[in-house]
Order: C-alpha cells, then sequence, then structure tokens
C-alpha cells in the first residue's frame, strides 16, 4: 500500500541509523568540542533492538520501501551488525539492502556482511592526502585503512562501490581532483558532497561551501565529463559520466542546487524516532508505541499519518532566517 506525502512524494527509501556512536570524529559532523569523552551517547536499552528494527522494515515495507540504507554514527561499531542484516534481507519485497560505513572496520566484517545478504555498500573517503584526511576524521585514522576496507568490500563483492566525499573550501577542496583520478576507470563510483548545514555543531557558513558547479567544472578542466540521465526518481547525487568511457562522478547538491522535490527518504533513529527530513528538528516516537504493544497494523497506521502530513523542504527555502534554527545532528541519523 503506497503512502504520498502532501507534496504527492511517495514512500520508497528508509534510512536505518542503528548507532549514534562513532569511531571517528569529522570536523563537519562529531566535532570533539561537543562530541568529547564526557558526551552522554544512547544506552543500549534505548536502542531500538535487531528485532524491533527488523519488524519496522516489513511495515515500511508493506507501505512502498524499496530500499534500506543502515546508517550511523559509524554503524560498524554495532557489535554483530550482520545479524541485522540477515533479518533485513529475509524481508519480502525489499528490492535494495546498502550500507554507509567510514571503513575503517570493514576490513574485518565486509564478508560477513555479503554473506548476510548486504548488496551493496557506500564508503566515506574525503581526501587521497593523509594530511588532510587525518584532520578531518580527527582520530589520525590514514587513508590506507580506508582504502584497504575499499578493498575487502570489492573482494567480498559488494558491489557496485560508491565512494563519499564532503567537500570543504580552504580544507579538501584542492584535493578533488586527486580523488576523481585515482576512482576513474576502477569502477567505484566517486561522489562529492557540497558541505551542508546539518546540525548546529559543525560551523556551518556559505563562504565554506564548494558548489557542485565549480567542483564539476574543476574535474572538467583536466578529465573531461559530460552529464549522465538519473538512474531513478529521487536519486540524490546529479549524475557525470567521463567521456572517454572509464566510469562516473556524481555531485549532491543540497545547498545550491536542492532536490526537494523529488525527496522519497524517511530516518529511524537509533531510539525509534522517525524524521522525515535530514533538517528536522524532532521526530516522532514509534518505539514507544512498538514497546505499549501495538500491532504491526497499528504501527503502519501511524507511519502513514507521519509521511501523509509531511511538507519538508528545508533546502528549497533555506534562507539566512532559517539556517540557525534547531535540527537533528546527522551523525544521530544519518546522511
Amino acid at each position: 500500500m503506497a503512502v504520498y506525502d502532501s507534496f504527492q512524494r511517495p514512500l520508497r527509501d528508509l534510512r536505518i541509523s542503528v548507532t549514534d556512536r562513532c569511531n571517528f570524529r569529522c570536523t563537519y559532523c562529531m566535532p570533539k568540542e561537543v562530541f568529547g569523552p564526557d558526551h552522554a551517547f544512547l544506552q543500549r536499552d534505548e536502542l531500538l533492538s535487531y528485532e524491533e528494527i527488523a519488524r519496522l522494515a516489513r511495515i515500511f515495507v508493506n507501505l512502498g520501501v524499496e530500499k534500506i540504507r543502515l546508517t550511523g554514527g559509524e554503524p560498524l561499531v554495532r557489535r554483530d551488525l550482520p545479524e541485522l542484516v540477515q533479518q533485513l534481507a529475509d524481508t519480502d519485497g525489499l528490492k535494495d539492502l546498502t550500507l554507509t560505513t567510514n571503513g575503517s572496520l570493514l576490513r574485518r566484517q565486509a564478508r560477513a556482511l555479503k554473506d548476510a545478504g548486504l548488496q551493496r555498500i557506500t564508503v566515506s573517503l574525503d581526501s587521497l592526502d593523509n594530511d588532510v584526511f587525518q584532520r578531518m576524521n580527527d582520530v589520525g585514522v590514514p587513508v590506507e585503512t580506508v582504502l584497504d576496507g575499499i578493498a575487502a568490500a570489492d573482494e567480498a563483492g559488494l558491489h557496485p562501490i560508491k565512494v563519499n566525499a564532503v567537500v570543504e573550501r580552504g580544507v579538501n577542496d584542492h584535493t578533488i581532483v586527486e580523488l576523481a583520478r585515482h576512482f576513474k576507470g576502477t569502477g567505484k563510483i566517486l561522489r562529492f558532497i557540497e558541505f551542508m548545514d546539518v546540525g548546529n555543531t559543525n560551523g556551518w557558513n556559505m563562504e565554506r561551501v564548494v558548489p557542485a558547479k565549480e567542483i564539476i567544472e574543476r574535474i572538467n578542466r583536466e578529465l573531461p565529463i559530460e552529464p549522465a540521465t538519473p538512474n531513478y526518481r529521487g536519486e540524490v547525487a546529479k549524475r557525470w559520466r567521463y567521456v572517454d568511457g572509464s566510469g562516473e562522478i556524481g555531485v549532491i547538491s543540497s545547498i545550491t542546487q536542492p532536490f526537494c522535490g523529488d525527496c522519497t527518504r524517511i530516518r529511524l533513529s537509533p531510539e525509534g524516532e522517525l524524521f522525515t527530513c535530514l533538517f528536522a528538528a524532532r521526530g516522532f516516537d514509534i518505539r514507544s508505541l512498538i514497546r505499549r504493544g501495538a500491532t504491526d497494523a497499528e504501527l503502519g497506521e501511524a507511519i502513514g499519518k507521519v509521511w501523509r502530513v509531511r511538507a519538508d523542504r528545508y533546502s528549497e527555502i533555506r534562507t539566512e532566517a532559517t539556517v540557525p534554527l534547531e535540527r537533528v545532528e546527522m551523525s544521530h541519523i544519518g546522511g
């Protein structure tokens, strides 16, 4: 039973954040100044169990969801994650099961994830320059660790592999062509993401945004590219292919070229709150309904109500007045 929001956008994509914890402290996501040793992360009994997540997933698929992405925090820090993957992979009607990770723990888990039913994977890597990358992740993890994780995913058959790079002016924008050159011809799909005003802790300002248009121009000067058609409605990245046929890149431009009109995504937080926008301030508590004994029909009705009244289009209406408003942190509900 498909459901549509107030702008007639269908519910198609579910992003499940399995933990609010991460072993990185990326400056644009979980800066140490905020997420330090004294930060109060969620306790284990506050998290949705794997059984609760899998139950909700089945209900979401019955409402039209076709794709599930596991996120965090860093999803691979949650214990026994392949067990959840296996439960989700068994969901009748689910077409796509994927995961986004920083790649640092992937070497140990890639094969188990694939064997459990994970289909493909996205790895975050903001630069190939070790000094730049270590400053950005702020915990000293070297580029080689992430590249090894990507290699492990490749060996396990988690294809296609996508690589995400957040671009900040004056931080890593001078390394974007090097990244493009490295992954060109490898079968990996590199995607550049404009630095976004997610949450309220990353010190966002427009001066630090490198617009998608500029990213494309920089790459095209050295590695000629041309536009490619979208794969499906609601695809967040605008696709570009190399003129010589050696692959493609994508650019996610929610700041300068918003794509709210085709957004089909809902997000489930680790403690069971539903968020209908990456830039939302608060969510809907679905966990309390589960733990009070709600039936599948009652949960489906509650989710449907949340989606039907959805009118989010933050990126399209972003102004100097909206930027300072309270928003949930991206590290809590995933990108």
